[in-house]
């Protein structure tokens, strides 16, 4: 294909030249083992501890409370099962405070401790994805031990009063005289915020370096010093006993890079980025009849446009922009393998047949104008065939 528009950096952002550029030392001669103590050992040490104080920096937090995983989903994982289990067995409690609109690593990390004797409340949000720092608070008792909330949706794009939820949190735990740990899932966060997340009250963070245009198979877990937590990856003392096995020197270095990087152009690249992502919602809405936006209005990521055509079939919508160089996805990348509709657009209350006919655009740092205006005029005739093509199929069925 001569032409491609990639329009799915929720899903995955392509590697940055200097992230590839700083990693590739330790791929070749630097190859040594960091946990060693010789000199080429040495000098993959060094740069582990060089990426970690710079990705403290960035959060606003020390670099001891920091640990690199293999991605998103570990650190979800790690976080939320880590906490829980240690918090059980210190009897502290067998209650976790999450929504309903969280990614899957979160929920089935959620549904798999209930197997083990935990209850999870999943809190509620509103028709914009909003979840409520009161409904929050209201939904822990004295048996909560870990509340989990998302920065960003991946989906609709809304973000949440974050913040606010976290000292919802800590003004209930002061009132139940005990410690409940808040995380938050921040993986879609870094393109469109600042990571200061430490400095506002957040005990842990979980980061995905292929969002934020480092390498897959790297992530980030943010550990405030003093939360209760029981490893879930055993074997050596590596990451200070709070994850097992050799690091991932070259990835490490990476995304430590494509953070810095992100994180220092923050305001241009929003400003742009968002600007283009306001030309295709706009464009969408006005020449497409039987379009919705979904997700909050302005409270939203700075690329990401959430919508719904009425009458369509969105995997038709993907098929047939995948054939004009297009790409883009039908809710979230991780569910494009399965027909049912998210469950993200379901807890907004949006109605069955809109679900299932929605598309995800979001916006990357390679987009141009140029890229908008093609999809803009290629987008229309797209819709009207999958609409024409909807009665067909169910006369057919």
């Amino acid at each position: 294909m001569d032409r491609l528009i990639y329009l799915d950096n929720a899903a995955t952002t392509p590697l940055h030249p200097r992230a590839l550029e700083a990693m590739m030392p330790y791929l070749t001669g630097a190859y040594g083992n960091p946990s060693a103590t010789y000199a080429l050992a040495k000098t993959s040490g060094d740069a582990v501890q060089r990426a970690r104080r710079s990705v403290a920096a960035i959060l606003g937090c020390r670099p001891t409370e920091v640990v690199f995983t293999s991605g998103g989903t570990e650190s979800i994982n790690t976080a939320i099962k880590g906490v829980a289990f240690q918090q059980k067995k210190a009897r502290a409690g067998n209650h976790i405070v999450t929504s309903t609109i969280e990614h899957h690593a979160v929920l089935h990390a959620c549904q798999y401790l209930e197997r083990f004797g935990f209850e999870v409340t999943y809190v509620p949000v509103d028709r914009h994805g909003l979840v409520a720092p009161d409904d929050v608070a209201r939904a822990m008792t004295d048996a909560t031990v870990l509340v989990s909330i998302m920065t960003a949706n991946n989906e609709v794009g809304t973000i949440e009063p974050i913040f606010e939820i976290a000292a919802a949190v800590r003004e209930r735990a002061q009132s139940l005289k005990k410690r409940i740990p808040f995380h938050t899932d921040a993986v879609q966060a870094p393109n469109s915020m600042r990571m200061h997340f430490a400095e506002r009250g957040i005990d842990m963070l979980s980061l995905a370096a292929h969002k934020f245009r480092g390498p897959k198979g790297m992530g980030v877990l943010y550990i405030r010093k003093g939360v209760p937590f029981l490893a879930q990856m055993n074997g050596g003392g590596q990451e200070r006993q709070r994850r097992a096995g050799t690091e991932n020197v070259a990835g490490i270095v990476a995304m430590a890079e494509a953070l810095r990087i992100t994180q220092d152009q923050l305001e241009a690249d929003s400003a742009r980025i968002g600007a283009l992502a306001m030309r295709l919602r706009q464009g969408v809405l006005q020449r497409i009849a039987g379009t919705a936006l979904n997700g909050h209005p302005e409270r939203r990521l700075d690329n990401n446009v959430s919508i719904s055509f009425e009458g369509a079939d969105a995997r038709d919508l993907v098929e047939a922009l995948d054939a004009e160089g297009i790409a883009c996805s039908a809710g979230a990348a991780c569910g494009a393998t399965t027909v049912e509709p998210s469950h993200v657009l379901l807890a907004l209350g949006i109605p069955l047949d809109r679900a299932v006919a929605t598309l995800r655009f979001s916006i990357g740092h390679q987009t141009t104008d140029a890229d908008i205006d093609y999809v803009l005029d290629r987008l229309p005739a797209i819709v009207e065939r999958s609409r024409d093509a909807a009665p067909l199929a169910a006369a057919g069925a």
